[in-house]
């Protein structure tokens, strides 16, 4: 009985599930056992393969402690699997830990184990004989044991020994492999690993032979194997849906809701009498139900109804936003009919799966909704989805690296140049040697962004659960095997957007009584004020379009709609920008009679993008009408583009596909090879284009927010952090909109960031080192006792230290008080003694404030920008022109620069972001992103001769000089030359 672990068995199994099968063919094997080490990530991987080769599957776990391999479970059937699943859950789930826990901890499992209905159990062999062998419980005998369980204590367990082979590796490299993926587990020296430590050395594939020889006087072991072999029978289904069958009572009962809806929502969206889209909800439901996704819809359409109920704000994509049903439920804003959305793209009758909803969450709610669905459909039919990061790149090295004892400079140079470390090192090139065997082998389980899976059948039916930091039961595999076993998650997203746009309506009915209704996108669409601030660009911290590039985009197409921000959400994606069709779309739709379609099929499809494909859509349709492909291939198109394919086979033979089509409705070759070379461009990168209206619904919110109410919506912005640019340029921004930013105060300051009128001011969380109990503690004094009269009334009233009443005072969190920082500093010291942590007095009544004389101390305004700089980042009492050296101020002014192109500029500005790219021919260069004196936005370009010459130096403010360019309206600066200019030194440190 072979019995294998494959390299699921992480860091320490070396082939695949299919390598296994593979090698099991060639011994001409009829069943193969796959028990791999507290998992069964592989097993449908396992299976498939076991059925294209006509062998049975056997299927189990091997149960270890760390090292020590305790016993080896193995099912007799599916039943027996489940069994073996709610083992591993039971105790994977029981483990406590924390959330802000990264690793995941070392789950004990029983060192003796329970009693299974359908699993057969098999200890490893040793020179102690478990006591009292239970039915269907067995001692394993490998080879190296053969001859070792002769005499009379072994006479009692005589019939429960059975023949096993562990099969680890296939050859002396293969175990050589494995020691180092041991050395990595164990985090030790590879001279330092011991035998307990790795599978043994003959732990490869036997012939028929090796057992006859091996087991010559004791042939009953190999007969026993083969018995309990033959009664194993186990398969998965591949072909059917996995998900939750019924939402309400039953099937039909799920189709009348769903029909309810659908109409209801209808006449909420379009009014009553609009025959196009009710002809459309009946189409789509006709499909709907049968192809039986009622249900899925169903708990989409609940979860949005629950968590809207909760005020709770979500955005809904995917390609089930091409869905009018879905528009008409709720679960998307995205019209399909004004937008012209492609109906095959979301459902069609070849179409195996459901449509995928993404439904994104402010990060805050997340969690809240995920919860719901845990405890709607409860735990034994609910799961995360599962994700595995595998060994790539600089990892794999430095890894290795350490195994080998290299010094950390050693390991730094071999992950950035391997090649040529290996050239010049004999151990570099051993590690070299290895990692090429193990790239992409799994490394380590981890959960999937947002996938949740509700399932007909109990989960474990399939898999065993982990219970990751985040708190929630999550499966063993991944996206790719949940799609293969016929499941269809259901995407629950979390992003800052969405975040910016919760926090800026409470922001505003908190300062103003104003309740706006952020779902009225139809209105915001045809606001002028909107699509002004669009048209200009003016998009920083707006979801999705505020990068230097989509402003850049933006103003070359000149946006002030939403079906071109649309477009724009698309084309900056990379496939698009990589194919060089961005630039041409950009040239097409100021030149619409400008240019020729490559064919007519091209114009006939994409006259609304000028030919250009754009969408997934627009490749299916390409697919479809130039190439004579199916809606089959053309689904597998999409998900191939999607990125939903481990590996590259399918897109490979849909391109095979492609140009037999061609071929047979006699399309040009070279025009064929040309619209191939378009559609290779995109995989992995293309947008559907309910996707992109997805986004630029999002967008449009934020844009109405920020035009109406710029400074909440800025503050906003600044607390949900994780935007495309530092907090100190949205602070900037917030200036921009009219904001008076305001220091840290006592008296006045939140935890966050806070706006009253136009004051903002800067939230205790930006000062380093300050502790968050801190922060609440002092808000929560001042709500319950009136602000705070002195230094010393504060001291008296809040517990605090030293270190942490300094950070106050340095950062001007007293000002209130009117004295210096020096003399507040010396109160300090005065009040608290040395290192002194509780208040002053906890009694009812006040005590006197002690007087103390106190010095006269001098200080400079640069003092206090220094304190700022250090202690939130960024100067706030001045800005960081105005701590530098020089007195120059540059002679262009971002605004200057369209009046200026093809001269040359000298200008100053402070660096807010880089982008780095590369150039055909290898060689790095830089986009730049700077602020000018206004705090105006400029952009920059640096060649790689340029850049070689004049680096950028870190963060700071520049001198530039360079030539400006424009493009479609939009100016930058092509550096020639540049430094970064010196600040005034803090006279302190002086």
């Amino acid at each position: 009985m072979h019995i294998c672990q494959s390299y699921f068995s992480l860091r320490y199994g070396t082939l695949s599930p299919a390598k296994l099968v593979e090698h099991a063919v060639e011994l001409g094997l009829k069943q193969l056992v796959l028990a791999d080490i507290n998992n069964v990530t592989g097993i449908p991987d396992f299976v498939k393969a076991c059925h294209a080769a006509a062998i049975e599957p056997v299927t189990g776990i091997t149960v270890a402690n760390g090292n020590r391999i305790l016993y080896t479970l193995i099912a007799r059937n599916n039943e027996g699997f489940r069994q073996i699943n709610e083992f591993l859950t039971v105790h994977n789930l029981s483990v406590k830990r924390g959330r802000e826990e990264i690793a995941a901890p070392k789950v004990q499992y029983p060192v003796i184990p329970p009693r299974f209905e359908d699993v057969i159990v098999i200890f490893p062999f040793s020179e102690k004989i478990p006591d009292l062998l239970q039915e269907d419980q067995y001692i394993g005998v490998d080879g190296a044991n053969a001859t070792r369980f002769y005499g009379g204590r072994w006479k009692d367990v005589a019939d429960r020994l059975t023949a096993v082979q562990p099969v680890v590796f296939d050859s002396d490299k293969g175990y050589e492999l494995h020691r180092h993926l041991r050395a990595i587990d164990n985090n030790l020296l590879l001279t330092r690993l011991t035998p307990a430590m790795t599978a043994s050395p003959q732990a490869s594939f036997r012939q028929a032979t090796y057992f006859q020889q091996t087991f010559h006087r004791t042939p009953e072991l190999i007969t026993r194997a083969e018995g309990l072999l033959a009664s194993c029978k186990f398969d998965l289904d591949f072909k059917t849906v996995k998900n939750k069958k019924v939402f309400s009572q039953s099937p039909s009962d799920d189709r009348a809701l769903l029909f309810r809806l659908a109409h209801e929502g209808c006449v909420r969206r379009y009014g009553t009498g609009n025959r196009e889209a009710a002809s459309r909800i009946d189409k789509e439901l006709e499909m709907i139900s049968r192809l039986g996704f009622a249900s899925y819809f169903l708990i989409a359409w609940d979860m949005v109804t629950w968590s809207a109920a909760q005020g709770f704000f979500h955005v809904g994509r995917g390609s089930g936003a091409n869905s009018i049903v879905a528009y008409c439920l709720g679960i998307t804003d995205v019209d399909p009919i004004s937008l012209d959305l492609y109906f095959e793209r979301f459902i069609n009758p070849l179409r195996s799966s459901p449509p995928d909803f993404d439904i994104d969450y402010s990060w805050k709610d997340r969690d809240a909704v995920q919860q719901y669905l845990f405890e709607r459909y409860g735990p034994r039919h609910t799961a995360l989805l599962g994700a595995m990061s595998t060994f790539r790149d600089s990892s794999m090295y430095r890894e290795l690296g350490k195994v080998y004892g290299l010094p950390v400079d050693e390991i730094d140079r071999l992950s950035e140049h391997p090649d040529r470390e290996a050239r010049e090192n004999s151990i570099a090139a051993t590690i070299v040697e290895v990692a090429s065997r193990m790239i992409d082998f799994p490394n380590i389980r981890s959960i999937h962004a947002g996938g949740i899976l509700i399932t007909e059948e109990p989960i474990t039916c399939y898999t065993a659960l982990d219970m990751p930091p985040k708190g929630f039961a999550t499966t063993q595999w991944d996206m790719y095997t949940a799609e293969t076993l016929g499941f269809e998650k259901l995407d629950v997203l979390s992003q800052r957007g969405i975040g910016h746009i919760n926090d800026c309506v409470k922001l505003v009915r908190e300062n103003s009584g104003i309740e706006i209704n952020i779902r009225d996108v139809e209105a915001f669409k045809v606001d002028e004020t909107v699509n002004e601030l669009l048209h200009k660009g003016e998009t920083m911290g707006c979801f999705y379009i505020e990068s230097p590039a989509m402003r850049g985009l933006i103003r070359k197409l000149k946006c002030r709609d939403y079906l071109t921000l649309v477009a724009a959400s698309s084309i900056i994606r990379p496939g698009v920008a990589k194919s060089g069709m961005m630039r041409e779309y950009i040239w097409r739709f100021h030149n619409p009679d400008g240019f020729s379609y490559i064919h007519p099929v091209m114009k006939e499809q994409l006259a609304e993008t000028y030919g250009v494909m754009v969408y997934q859509e627009d490749v299916l349709k390409v697919c479809h009408h130039f190439a004579g492909l199916d809606l089959a291939d053309a689904d597998i198109l999409r998900r191939a583009m999607s990125g939903k394919f481990r590996g590259n086979r399918e897109m490979e033979r849909i391109r095979q596909r492609f140009f037999e089509g061609c071929a047979r409705l006699g399309r040009p070759v070279e025009v064929s090879e040309e619209v191939w070379r378009q559609i290779a461009s995109f995989a992995g990168y293309s947008f559907s284009k309910a996707h992109s209206a997805s986004y630029a619904v999002e967008s449009y919110q934020s844009l109405y927010l920020k035009s109406r109410y710029p400074i909440e919506f800025m503050v906003a912005v600044i607390n949900n952090f994780g935007g495309f640019y530092h907090t100190w340029v949205y602070f900037n921004e917030t200036r921009r909109q009219g904001g008076q930013i305001e220091l840290p105060c006592v008296n006045r300051g939140q935890h966050l960031t806070s706006v009253k009128g136009t004051l903002v001011y800067i939230g205790f969380i930006h000062v380093k080192g300050l502790e968050t109990e801190l922060s609440h503690k002092i808000v929560n004094e001042r709500e319950k006792g009136g602000a705070f009269r002195s230094l010393y009334n504060f001291m008296q009233r809040v517990s605090i230290g030293s270190e942490q009443i300094t950070l106050l005072i340095r950062v001007g969190a007293f000002r209130f008080t009117g004295l210096t920082k020096a003399q507040l500093l010396w109160e300090a010291h005065m009040y608290l003694g040395r290192g002194q942590q509780q208040p002053l007095q906890s009694s009812l009544f006040e005590i006197p404030q002690r007087e103390f004389s106190l010095p006269c101390f001098e200080s400079e305004p640069i003092e206090d920008a220094y304190d700022e700089l250090n202690l939130i980042g960024f100067p706030v009492s001045v800005s960081q022109f105005d701590m530098l050296k020089t007195d120059f101020r540059g002679g262009a002014k971002a605004g200057d620069l369209l009046s200026a192109v093809g001269h040359s500029v000298r200008m100053i500005g402070n660096l807010v972001t880089i982008k780095y790219v590369r150039t055909s021919r290898g060689e790095l260069m830089h986009f730049g992103c700077f602020l000018d004196l206004t705090g105006e936005v400029f952009d920059t370009v640096h060649f790689p001769d340029s850049l070689k010459q004049n680096p950028f130096r870190g963060y700071g403010v520049y001198l530039l000089q360079g030539v400006v360019t424009e493009e479609f309206g939009q100016p930058s600066v092509t550096v020639q030359r540049m430094s970064k200019l010196p600040l005034k030194p803090d006279p302190r440190e002086v």
